[in-house]
């Protein structure tokens, strides 16, 4: 890989400053404490919670309350929060500030979900350029209380005729957002075909906020190479970590200025495993743990030679003396795949031809005052 131009000064964020300029982005079931844990223990970055709902978090919902679980080593609490009313985002801000102590809010208006979007929220709400003000405003003065930082993530748009992400930057900065963070994808495009790092090189010329990259980001060269080409002051890895916690030790050296890929063999990958099996259990015991663990185990073992009958087994897996004897099977000194290197990870899909939006959403493109439902539970 080609080396970082030189050793970073990290990424500020008002009163908060990242050795690393990486933020895990959240995944809903995935980014829960024990990840963030796991992730956290392989290199400087920012690890944000999975996304919660202002609402759910407001009215009390107890599975909300149940995500916001932090490890005791998670020094910099980073939350990411979901909502479409200025009141209940502003109220939920406070409550992360005030009862959970978190240092940083992220504020979602990127989710491409049908669920999400039919309503209004998500990567469709920034086409409501009043409504996004308002509820940036509110998240704003509620954190600054705190001296907590707020920031935003977004899409490119809509779709290619209904962009937002200039105008979002712009109401972003004035809003008083430390960051905003652009994926290179539109709604429609979802997860599929390639980020356009020109958009996000565009909003980084536009506005005086450090742009955060967020799409495409498989190694730690392409983070690299993303801050070359676009001027970002950091990037976003989501999909680019599953089953590779490693991938920001990659991205802590190469930020550093030196060049590095690690490529463990399937006894290291194991060892990351049984990690991150251990982790999940501390926090959710040990039933829970296991089963939360099952999801992770294509990711890890993309790849490698491991047998169909071991993955299944794998898959089905109920304790940790039962992952301790699958794993002892696995072949220690079987090398990492380098063909997977560059490759896409977890979801990718199709292309929409059509974005569900409630009836009505383009007609209007300001928004100000707009009510628009919100979910109460959190999560995916």
């Amino acid at each position: 890989m080609s080396a970082a131009p030189g050793p970073t000064s990290g990424l500020t964020l008002g009163p908060l400053h990242v050795p690393t300029p990486v933020v895990l982005a959240p995944m809903a079931g995935i980014t829960n404490a024990a990840y963030r844990r796991l992730c956290a223990e392989q290199g400087a970055g920012l690890y944000v919670c999975e996304m919660i709902t202002s609402r759910g978090l407001v009215e009390g919902d107890q599975h909300t309350r149940d995500m916001l679980v932090f490890d005791e080593l998670e020094t910099v609490r980073s939350v990411q929060l979901y909502g479409t009313d200025p009141v209940y985002v502003g109220k939920a801000a406070e409550i992360l500030c005030a009862e959970y102590g978190v240092a940083h809010i992220d504020l979602n208006f990127g989710c491409p979900v049908p669920k999400v979007t039919r309503k209004g929220g998500g990567g469709a709400l920034p086409w409501k350029r009043g409504l996004l003000g308002e509820i940036l405003e509110h998240a704003v003065w509620a954190a600054s209380r705190y001296d907590v930082p707020v920031t935003m993530k977004t899409r490119k748009g809509i779709d290619e005729e209904h962009l937002t992400y200039l105008d979002a930057g712009r109401i972003a900065q004035e809003s008083g957002c430390a960051a905003i963070a652009l994926h290179g994808r539109t709604v429609a495009q979802a997860y599929s075909g390639q980020a356009d790092w020109d958009a996000i090189g565009e909003l980084a010329a536009s506005v005086d906020i450090p742009v955060l990259g967020n799409g495409d980001i498989w190694e730690a060269a392409d983070a690299v190479r993303m801050v070359e080409r676009t001027g970002a002051a950091g990037v976003v890895v989501g999909r680019g970590c599953l089953g590779r916690p490693w991938l920001f030790r990659d991205l802590a050296a190469a930020f550093a200025g030196e060049q590095v890929a690690t490529l463990p063999t399937l006894g290291e990958v194991r060892d990351m495993m049984r990690r991150h099996a251990e982790l999940l259990c501390q926090h959710m015991g040990e039933e829970r743990g296991c089963k939360e663990f099952r999801k992770h185990v294509s990711w890890y073992l993309k790849g490698f030679a491991a047998g169909g009958h071991m993955r299944r087994s794998l898959g089905l897996v109920g304790t940790l003396a039962d992952l301790d004897g699958l794993l002892a099977d696995l072949d220690p000194d079987e090398p990492f795949p380098v063909a997977e290197l560059g490759t896409p990870r977890g979801r990718q899909g199709s292309p929409r031809d059509r974005v569900v939006l409630p009836e009505g959403w383009l007609d209007d493109s300001d928004g100000s005052g707009c009510a628009v439902e919100e979910d109460l539970h959190s999560g995916g």
